[in-house]
């Protein structure tokens, strides 16, 4: 498979990787660690190990996402999921173009209720650590940021059976969310269902999102309220 993002490391770059997976944990006595052989000689630039692991881990990313890509509905040019990562019904999530999915983030459709994909993310979405679960429809449109620790959901669990673990309870109020063209969700905020964010709005960190958010406006909260809204 050759992919742009699968570098070759060479004779020399298998003798550093294999150095650096037996070397000791020791360092030369002088306060920096121990080359690997062949490198820090005299004229020849000397090898940043960071630099390498960093290299090694896109190289794993870029790997992961495009053999991934087959199995959603859709998988956007250059689009890029970190791992770790964790997936629910792949082949009901469609995703853009350009976007990047940060490590420890999880897309899940738990039950296939509706024939296309439950889960649509446009253009140049960037998230992190982002938890998003959708049963009918959650779309986030194009360009909208979402910090670490956001939670989006088209659904909740009933709890009305005491006799009933709240997990075992059926889904209730499932209702489209949309979050609109341009929006930034703060941290950890929580997005429930029925939810529309407009377009170029912003989300507090730590805000529970009930209503809609008008687009161009500021909210925060728990519950979210309008804090002010912005020019045009």
């Amino acid at each position: 498979m050759n992919h742009p993002a699968l570098v070759s490391v060479g004779r020399r770059g298998k003798a550093t990787l294999i150095w650096l997976a037996t070397r000791p944990m020791t360092s030369t006595g002088r306060g920096t660690p121990a080359r690997p052989p062949g490198h820090g000689r005299r004229g020849r630039a000397e090898v940043n190990g960071l630099d390498l692991l960093l290299l090694v881990q896109r190289a794993r990313d870029a790997a992961f996402s495009w053999i991934a890509a087959s199995g959603f509905a859709g998988f956007g040019a250059r689009t890029r999921i970190l791992l770790p990562f964790r997936v629910g019904n792949a082949d009901r999530i469609s995703i853009g173009s350009d976007v990047l999915i940060g490590p420890g983030s999880w897309l899940i459709v738990p039950r296939l209720d509706e024939p296309g994909p439950a889960i649509v993310i446009g253009d140049r979405v960037r998230m992190n650590e982002t938890s998003i679960s959708a049963v009918k429809s959650v779309v986030i449109e194009d360009g909208v940021a979402i910090a670490r620790g956001v939670y989006i959901s088209d659904h909740t669990h009933g709890f009305d059976d005491p006799d009933v673990f709240i997990r075992d309870q059926p889904l209730v109020r499932v209702d489209p969310v949309r979050i609109c063209r341009g929006a930034w969700l703060g941290q950890n905020v929580v997005i429930m269902p029925g939810v529309t964010v407009g377009a170029g709005a912003v989300v507090g960190a730590n805000s529970v999102v009930r209503d809609d958010v008008p687009a161009r406006s500021v909210v925060a909260g728990t519950p979210a309220r309008l804090i002010r809204q912005l020019t045009a």
